[in-house]
């Protein structure tokens, strides 16, 4: 249901609570109780684990409260801040202070904090300060923050698009370079001034119905490059309007994309048409700055039993392609990976997948079964006859600052020909089809230069402040001709 990729490259996976025995016990002696739980009341069983893809080894972890359809971001430390869910979850705080595979992390339920206002549904953004926005939710039309402020700030756009069914849940939150967010719910989106809680202009809405949960569509910002002052959205794929209503499982899911400079001052969205049809695709964007879009089905809606024919190819989105060009379809999978499911980049450039459970609760018979195996994806980046171009990062500083320029060696086995790019990467929540607080930013590099030992140095800056990378750690990729090295995490400061 959640992952997230710690800067240590586990993985961090979570479930609800109260879905009964999962296939992992806790340790011995470490049990949860809840008297209100349906299923389990006292609960041996792992709703988290924390997954090693080096080793391929699962450790479980304890989760306290439901986090059912909960949010996440990676605070500034590289602690996973966890928020809301549903039920006894709606208004807790949890952390995750990552570690090393073979140490001991475990969930942290924070009892001197909690959430103003029950949060189920809603979306994380980290802001430039490293203080997280946490907006929406269901019956939540309001804001609020971490580390928490006084009260929660009321958010009638919410309420404006809520239709019959919804659709203005998990809202596609971005934070553009001029500090300000871009917020789409429904089929509508905004400029949001989150600092005096004022909406500074409405974009135009968007054609082909509802996009976010129940309708399950997605949406990414392209890479932030050259001067940092253009961002560029993008949202895909949904259900028609009244599909989750009439708990329709063949209506055909639409292949819209709607794609719109959102920094320009008269924004209009530009059309086009997916492959297939899409909904509950995840959008990941690569570390060439390209997007795949991959899991999903091509009928139905979001929820139990909701959805049917899964979408079983992969689509790499060529951001930098004329219209008409940007699609290109790739080998398909053969695991459906339908609601429930979720996609993150890892640092050796693959994309994990992982779940689908299309039910109540775990169901492993059927058409579509509850989902236990994880999968890589490797892009075509990472195919053998490319190898020889695979650069290898053999310095970097753990650390740089705002503007800092600092310098940067790579390996590769052919000669370097052309420039090598610099790509910094988030590491996002995926929850529901969106990647929450996922970004990528270009750097501004220098030719590479050959030195003595057969190493290249790149002379690289760093971004110049929080609007255009949120302080943190990333993921560092140095792309040569389209192919990326394993990414070396480094943190940035103010």
């Amino acid at each position: 249901m959640h992952t997230a990729v710690t800067r240590y490259g586990n993985v961090v996976l979570l479930d609800r609570t109260n879905t009964g025995p999962s296939s992992k016990l806790l340790p011995k002696g470490r049990c949860r109780y809840n008297p209100d739980d349906a299923v389990l009341k006292r609960d041996c069983y792992a709703h988290s684990v924390l997954f090693d893809p080096q080793t391929n080894k699962i450790r479980p972890l304890m989760i306290l409260t439901d986090t059912w359809c909960s949010s996440g971001q990676f605070l500034s430390d590289g602690t996973l801040l966890q928020t809301g869910g549903g039920m006894d979850g709606g208004r807790k705080i949890r952390k995750f202070s990552p570690c090393r595979s073979g140490q001991v992390c475990d969930w942290e339920e924070l009892k001197d904090a909690e959430l103003v206002t029950y949060r189920w549904y809603a979306t994380n953004q980290i802001l430039p300060d490293g203080s997280v926005v946490i907006i929406g939710g269901k019956g939540s039309n309001s804001v609020e923050f971490y580390p928490p402020r006084s009260g929660a700030l009321q958010f009638p756009f919410l309420a404006d698009v809520e239709d019959s069914q919804m659709d203005n849940l998990y809202p596609y939150v971005h934070l553009l370079p001029n500090g300000h967010l871009f917020v789409f719910a429904n089929n509508k989106a905004i400029l949001y001034d989150y600092k005096n809680n004022i909406i500074l202009s409405n974009y135009p809405p968007l054609d082909g119905g509802p996009r976010n949960y129940p309708s399950a569509g997605s949406s990414v910002m392209l890479p932030l490059a050259g001067d940092y002052t253009t961002a560029v959205i993008v949202i895909c794929g949904g259900a028609p309007f009244g599909a989750f209503l009439e708990r329709s499982t063949d209506t055909p899911a639409h292949g819209s994309c709607g794609r719109i400079v959102a920094t320009r001052s008269d924004p209009v969205w530009e059309m086009e048409d997916m492959p297939f049809g899409r909904i509950m695709g995840d959008m990941v964007m690569l570390p060439t700055g390209d997007a795949l879009i991959i899991n999903g089905a091509q009928a139905g809606t979001q929820g139990f039993e909701m959805g049917s024919d899964p979408c079983l190819y992969p689509v790499l989105y060529r951001s930098d392609q004329p219209n008409g060009l940007r699609f290109m379809t790739l080998k398909p999978g053969t695991v459906p990976r339908m609601y429930h499911s979720t996609a993150n980049l890892l640092p050796d450039a693959r994309i994990l997948v992982a779940g689908s459970n299309p039910h109540y609760l775990y169901n492993f018979s059927g058409n579509y079964p509850t989902e236990l195996r994880i999968e890589a994806f490797s892009p075509e980046y990472l195919s053998f006859d490319r190898a020889n171009i695979r650069p290898a990062i053999e310095v970097i500083p753990e650390t740089v600052r705002y503007r800092e320029a600092f310098d940067l060696y790579v390996s590769v086995s052919l000669p370097v020909v052309g420039l090598v790019e610099v790509n910094i990467a988030s590491a996002p929540f995926a929850t529901h089809s969106f990647s929450q607080g996922q970004r990528l930013v270009k750097l501004t590099v220098t030719p590479a230069i050959s030195s003595n030992n057969g190493w290249y140095k790149i002379g690289c800056t760093a971004p110049p402040d929080g609007k255009i990378a949120p302080p943190g750690y990333y993921m560092v990729f140095a792309v040569n001709q389209g192919v990326p090295s394993v990414a070396r995490w480094v943190q940035l400061n103010p």
